[in-house]
C-alpha cells in the first residue's frame, strides 16, 4: 500500500504485514512545544537489490538538501533538485513535493514555506520538511521525511543552511555504504551521535531499556 504515496487506509485494502516486505510509517504529533512529521521506511528482512539501492538513494538526496548550503533569499525550488539528483542519476523519480513547512499548532502542511514553485524564500526560523521517495506501483514505497530548521551557515557572507530537528535513525538494513560519498557518511555518523546524545538519556530516563538498547544499535557509525 505504501507504493500510494498518500495512501489512507480502509477495510478494503488493509492487509497483514510481512516481515518479507518494505514497511513506510508517516508518523506525526502536536505536542506543546511543536509539532513532529516524520516519516520512515523499514525492512525486517531482505530487500531486493533495487529496494536497497532506491531506499539509499532517497537518502542521499535527503541528506544533500540537509547539508546544502545556500544563499539568502533563496527560494526552495531553486535547491529542491538536490534532493533528486541521486535518483535522476539512475532514471528514477517522484511524484510529490519535497517538502512543505510546518506549523505549531496549526496545519502540518503550512503554505507558504516549502519547495514548490509558489513557495516564499526560505529565512532563519522557518521549519520545512525534507521528504524525498521513490515508489514502485504494486510492490512498495520509499520516503525519508525530517522537520528541519532554516539557520544562518558558519561562512563569512550571509548564507543559510538547514539543522534537522527529526532524532530518528534509518533504517541500516536497508543502506548500501557503497554508494554514500565520505561526506555523506560524515553526515550520518555526525547525526547519529546527535541522537545519541539527545534521546538516549531520555530513554534511560523514562527506563525505556529495550527502546535504548534498539537506539545505540541503530546509530552506531
Amino acid at each position: 500500500n505504501a507504493a500510494l504515496a498518500h495512501y489512507s487506509p480502509s477495510n478494503g485494502s488493509s492487509r497483514t504485514l510481512s516481515a518479507r516486505e518494505m514497511y513506510l510509517f508517516d508518523t506525526g504529533g502536536q505536542y506543546l512545544d511543536g509539532t513532529t512529521d516524520i516519516t520512515r521506511t523499514v525492512h525486517w528482512g531482505e530487500p531486493t537489490r533495487l529496494q536497497k539501492e532506491a531506499y539509499t538513494r532517497v537518502l542521499m538526496g535527503n541528506i544533500d538538501l540537509s547539508r546544502l548550503v545556500f544563499p539568502s533569499n533563496t527560494a526552495g525550488r531553486t535547491v529542491e533538485s538536490f534532493a533528486r539528483r541521486a535518483l535522476w542519476e539512475v532514471g528514477l523519480n517522484y511524484g510529490h513535493g519535497t517538502g512543505h513547512g510546518v506549523g505549531n499548532f496549526l496545519s502540518v502542511h503550512e503554505w507558504p514555506v516549502g519547495f514548490q514553485s509558489n513557495n516564499v524564500p526560505l529565512e532563519p526560523g522557518m521549519f520545512t520538511s525534507i521528504e524525498p521517495g521513490y515508489y514502485q506501483d504494486g510492490e512498495f514505497g520509499i520516503r525519508i521525511e525530517d522537520v528541519a530548521l532554516v539557520v544562518e551557515a558558519q561562512t563569512e557572507k550571509p548564507f543559510l543552511t538547514f539543522e534537522v530537528v527529526s532524532l530518528v535513525p534509518y533504517d541500516r538494513n536497508l543502506i548500501d555504504l557503497s554508494l554514500l560519498s565520505p561526506e555523506q557518511i560524515q553526515y550520518l555518523n555526525s547525526y547519529y551521535e546527535r541522537i545519541r546524545a539527545h534521546v538516549g538519556p531520555e530513554l534511560r530516563r523514562q527506563r525505556l531499556e529495550e527502546a535504548y538498547t534498539w537506539l545505540r544499535e541503530s546509530t552506531e557509525p
